[in-house]
């Protein structure tokens, strides 16, 4: 017989809640969103947002020009532990069915320090830009976090990238910076601070 420690078993509260997180929400515009964790079968839905996104948009998120994702990166993107990493994704009903719009994710640092950071990132389809899903997405991501006993979210923003600098300037949670050439290295204070949803 497996006996779990409190520990543990609040580990595995905390993986299945971030696994089975799943809120509706309506943007500015009206528009009907679900933001969600992304699971195994949205591989063929990722691999169709990523190839509608603008080149400039692909080398703002990844730093360097994309073509497309190979079989290893999409196996990746979708099967997620939901304990060092969190992906959620943000979907709307198009004529092509649930499709997705937006995603963003964490992965938390394995380096021993005393506070619990994790790197965040995500994108948001141009056509859906300026309709507060990126604040919502970081939102969501960092209650899920604080209930890892996460601290701080780190984020590399290429200079140039003055919408994605904006959401990051008025999330709500204190923020350092400080830049490294064309990049701009961030890092929030995850305090209990929900101002970013909205």
């Amino acid at each position: 017989m497996t006996v779990c420690t409190p520990s543990e078993v609040l580990g595995t509260q905390i993986m299945n809640h971030a696994r089975e997180f799943s809120v509706s929400d309506v943007l500015k515009d009206g528009t009907r969103v679900t933001i969600r964790a992304i699971r195994p079968d949205d591989r063929d839905r990722f691999l169709e947002a990523f190839r509608l996104l603008e080149k400039d948009s692909i080398y703002t998120r990844f730093f360097s020009p994309r073509n497309d994702l190979s079989d290893a990166e999409l196996d990746r993107a979708v099967n997620v532990d939901f304990v060092r990493e969190v992906a959620l994704v943000v979907t709307t009903e198009t004529v092509r069915g649930e499709t997705i719009i937006a995603a963003g994710r964490y992965i938390a640092s394995e380096a021993p320090n005393t506070e619990r950071s994790a790197e965040v990132a995500f994108i948001v389809e141009e056509d859906y830009h300026g309709r507060g899903i990126a604040s919502r997405l970081l939102a969501h991501l960092a209650a899920l976090a604080r209930g890892q006993s996460l601290t701080h979210f780190e984020a590399d923003v290429l200079s140039q990238n003055s919408p994605m600098l904006a959401v990051f300037k008025r999330c709500g949670f204190p923020m350092r910076q400080r830049r490294d050439g064309g990049v701009i290295h961030l890092t929030l204070e995850l305090a209990a601070n929900d101002s970013a949803v909205g």
